[in-house]
């Protein structure tokens, strides 16, 4: 059966056309735009391009803060039967763009005006580039064309050719191309992955079976409009649902767009919202200092609360199960008290979180459900379109540490390296077979052939289904660390603990690469080791050794003994730390768009410190280069 995205918005539109589909801050405050109103705008863009010379199956980029008119734009270019190239608003004009426009043949490109200067810098090196939309009010030079004008190009062509262009909509088949989206580059070049009209359409249906959105649910997307996950569950199913998403209202700088976010939650009350790790850290370390600000008394009683939420809660599945239904009164209590307050801050309407991206620690799951706003992981990567799994609220399909359900249809196995399926319970690789597999890699069939395999999607993940179908994926399959007797053991579910759990470690990346033993480069949280020294009282002189000590108790804290004893294999814990006073960030290329940790770009970065970690003196806790970085942070 055709279900293009054009098929699947007409749909919406033919059912929801006078509901509000965007909301968008202007004027001091939010304003609707409904599902009718969006399909008439977005054919005027189209319409524009059209009139324009963009032909069915040319490459168009939108290179934008989330807006209205982005989300109308890709809509508009779809009515006009390209092929959108969404690209993120953090990469640098230098390299990662013109690669990417360069790679895709892009003819045409939306771009705001906070990001138009990237553009205009490497215009001369873009021949292919033809025609230039700029969001936002700003003069204009030769080549570029005002989103407004654009609109209007399309309504006198409309005029004349109206039947003529919505046949083009209509033409769109399945298999045909709706977007390449450009990995972040770990090793080699990014790879852009294509996917088809009915990529997205069947991965819309297949994550339905296992979360509802009723009409009225609104979200606010927060996360850049780029990433695939956004796409999919951020609008294309709440377009499917009739439901409306607003977009973040966007600052002079990217500071000033995150300040606003808080205040927007507050504006919009959505229902729920789109987060990823990096993300949830932040909510609750703004949660936990308001609780903080308030006072000694105010704090001992929050914590009293979550340990008797999470006594009551266990992993989720089993909230309130046996005994624990006695602790229900206390846990309706502390919720009128405590944490009812603490969700006024997100709106009063918020049911839940979904988490995308990487791994997201139990604790963290455990506080959220813990304060009346669960947050529910799933799973899931650009080349599925990206959902796989989640966890969600229907019919108590979730449990903290598990990746939730499979999608359906969808076909899931576990295999080994020689690519024979592991029974239930066995760790290998995680491969997924549905029609929400990619297409390919653009221009990359060595790549293709590589991750798609007699229909198969080889994830790279490692990962399990337990006996009651839940997924738990358990890291990279490939950034294994291999002990010297050629053990394997992933590393990243150890690395979220340990900075989920410690106060005073920001990052760390844990390697063992055939060695003796297993090392870890850690960057300390600079104002949580002060604030502790400063308590404790340290002189001066003392300061950088005392920090060490610190954090080698922080690891120490998972060995025998220790509050998390037996939570990893012993022999996986790092016996040695190399401490530094750079933190892994996107401009020095060690994490990707995504906030994930690029590993080998971190091995490489800090490849003489993980060499010097495994020198007699390297080992030592407070070795001189330890104690030279931990001088810089501390003092």
């Amino acid at each position: 059966m055709k279900k293009t995205i054009i098929d699947l918005f007409e749909d919406s539109v033919a059912k929801y056309g006078a509901k509000t589909f965007l909301l968008e801050k202007r004027h001091r405050k939010f304003e609707p735009t409904t599902y009718a109103e969006t399909r008439e705008q977005a054919i005027e863009v189209g319409a524009g391009l059209a009139s324009l010379g963009i032909r069915p199956q040319d490459k168009v980029a939108i290179l934008a803060e989330g807006s209205n008119a982005w989300i109308i734009s890709e809509l508009g270019l779809f009515y006009a039967g390209a092929v959108s190239v969404p690209l993120s608003v953090k990469l640098e004009e230098s390299n990662d763009l013109l690669f990417r426009l360069r790679h895709a043949e892009v003819r045409a490109l939306f771009v705001s005006k906070y990001q138009l200067p990237k553009i205009r810098r490497i215009r001369q090196e873009l021949p292919g580039v033809e025609h230039i939309v700029v969001f936002g009010h700003l003069p204009l030079e030769a080549g570029e064309t005002a989103f407004g004008t654009l609109k209007r190009l399309g309504r006198d062509y409309l005029a004349k050719n109206r039947e003529e262009f919505m046949r083009r909509g209509q033409a769109i088949r399945n298999d045909d191309y709706a977007t390449i989206t450009y990995t972040s580059g770990t090793t080699a070049d990014p790879k852009g992955v294509v996917l088809t009209h009915r990529n997205y359409t069947a991965n819309v249906e297949q994550s339905l079976s296992r979360i509802d959105i009723p009409p009225y649910y609104r979200t606010l997307i927060i996360l850049p409009l780029d990433h695939c996950f956004a796409h999919v569950v951020g609008f294309y199913i709440m377009i499917a649902c009739g439901a409306s998403v607003a977009t973040v209202q966007i600052g002079a700088t990217p500071m000033e767009t995150l300040k606003n976010i808080p205040q927007n939650i507050r504006e919009v009350q959505p229902h729920f919202l789109l987060s990823v790790p990096a993300l949830a850290k932040n909510f609750r370390k703004n949660i936990e200092s308001s609780i903080r600000a308030k006072g000694p008394f105010t704090e001992r009683l929050f914590r009293l609360a979550l340990r008797t939420a999470y006594i009551y809660n266990q992993d989720g599945y089993g909230r309130g199960r046996g005994w624990r239904i006695a602790l229900a009164p206390a846990v309706g209590l502390f919720d009128a008290l405590l944490f009812r307050k603490v969700r006024a801050a997100f709106g009063g309407c918020l049911e839940f979180f979904v988490g995308g991206g990487a791994l997201l620690d139990t604790e963290l799951q455990r506080f959220f459900y813990a304060i009346g706003i669960p947050m529910f992981q799933g799973y899931g990567l650009s080349e599925a379109t990206p959902v796989i799994s989640t966890n969600s609220p229907k019919h108590h399909w979730h449990r903290f540490g598990s990746s939730g359900k499979i999608l359906i249809p969808l076909d899931l196995k576990i295999v080994d390296e020689q690519g024979r399926e592991l029974p239930r319970g066995q760790r290998g690789e995680i491969v997924v077979r549905g029609e929400n597999v990619m297409a390919g890699y653009w221009k990359n069939p060595e790549a293709t052939a590589d991750t798609v395999r007699d229909g198969w999607l080889h994830t790279g993940d490692m990962g399990y289904v337990s006996e009651d179908d839940f997924l738990y994926v358990l890291g990279r399959f490939k950034s294994l660390l291999i002990s010297s007797d050629g053990e394997k053991y992933s590393p990243e579910g150890m690395e979220e603990a340990i900075v989920d759990k410690s106060p005073y470690i920001d990052q760390i990346l844990i390697h063992n690469n055939q060695s003796p033993f297993t090392g870890a480069v850690v960057v300390p949280n600079r104002e949580a080791l002060r604030r502790e020294l400063d308590n404790r009282g340290v002189a001066p002189g003392d300061r950088a050794a005392a920090a060490a000590e610190i954090l080698g108790a922080e690891i120490d804290r998972y060995r025998a003994g220790g509050i998390y004893a037996g939570e990893f294999p012993e022999r996986w814990l790092p016996a040695g730390l190399a401490i530094v006073d750079e933190a892994f960030t996107e401009q020095n290329g060690l994490v990707n768009s995504t906030m994930k940790v690029v590993r080998g770009k971190v091995e490489k970065h800090f490849g003489d410190r993980i060499a010097y970690l495994y020198t007699p003196e390297g080992k030592t806790l407070k070795n001189p280069r330890n104690l030279a970085s931990l001088e810089k942070i501390v003092g």
